[in-house]
């Protein structure tokens, strides 16, 4: 984590707005459990690294605003925010500081319209990390499989800060949804591909409805075409790239949920292109 020394080293102070304010705070508790500092009068951050900072930081105490945005936070939604913290794999000490900022979305007083500004102007409106920043915070409404009226509000609110229209955002969560029903069809045992292979005689063939969930993964129907299938994976590809996202300020500890997606959106696009044989 590039900016992970600097922060500790308290060389941003509160040079960053109320996103150097939530820092501040949090590294204060953490210092008050023992969190040595280091790398004590480092330079400012650049450009990149202020925006791995910001992206971090909205990520995890936003997270925790919309945990308890109908008042409580489940186990499911803990156990959601510490996963998220393992795929990064978080030492000790960062995994520490990533749950003091989810600790502080949860606070009365989280200043999120102040929080969602910065993040924005860090950003500089990049799409794509924003997109990524939204389909964080959704997953932390997933993550119960329940999603409560509040938790729609926040959401809705949180997406209208940062340029998503209600119709965009059921949109995403649609595909998200999809996604994650996808993912446990591939991790199933039977999807294995012998099992198809013994029962079918055709290695690629694929249970119905996990075609369907891949048409839904995509974001397009099974009446869409073939060059209107290749688009739409090229376009959503191209928006989860770990590669180029690492390259506008996501932190690399992220790359991994990048990864991640990525893997997903492939798997989707090569079952629409084998039942299509194109």
């Amino acid at each position: 984590m590039n900016w992970w020394g600097k922060v500790i080293g308290g060389a941003i102070g509160l040079t960053m707005g109320p996103i150097g304010v939530v820092l501040g705070a949090s590294i204060g508790h953490l210092f008050d459990q023992g969190l040595d500092s280091h790398n004590s009068g480092s330079p400012e951050l650049d450009d990149i690294e202020r925006i791995q900072a910001a992206f971090f930081t909205a990520s995890f105490t936003v997270m925790g605003y919309v945990a308890k945005a109908d008042g409580r936070v489940t186990p499911d939604e803990i156990q959601l925010a510490n996963s998220i913290m393992d795929r990064m794999e978080l030492d000790a000490k960062k995994k520490k500081f990533a749950k003091e900022l989810f600790r502080q979305g949860k606070k009365s007083d989280f200043p999120l319209d102040d929080i969602l500004e910065q993040f924005r102007q860090e950003c500089h409106w990049g799409k794509n990390l924003i997109q990524m920043f939204m389909e964080i915070q959704l997953s932390m409404v997933m993550a119960d499989g329940v999603l409560h009226p509040a938790e729609a509000e926040a959401v809705y609110h949180i997406g209208a800060r940062l340029g998503y229209s209600r119709p965009d955002l059921d949109g995403l969560l649609s595909r998200m949804r999809a996604e994650a029903e996808y993912s446990q069809h591939r991790s199933s045992s039977d999807y294995d591909n012998s099992y198809y292979e013994r029962q079918s005689g055709n290695v690629n063939a694929a249970p119905a409805n996990a075609l369907k969930l891949a048409y839904q993964v995509l974001g397009v129907t099974e009446s869409a075409t073939n060059d209107e299938v290749k688009k739409a994976y090229r376009r959503l590809i191209n928006q989860h790239h770990p590669d180029k996202l690492v390259s506008k300020g996501l932190p690399e500890e992220m790359m991994a949920i990048a990864n991640k997606k990525s893997q997903e959106l492939t798997a989707a696009y090569q079952t629409v292109k084998q039942s299509r044989n194109f």
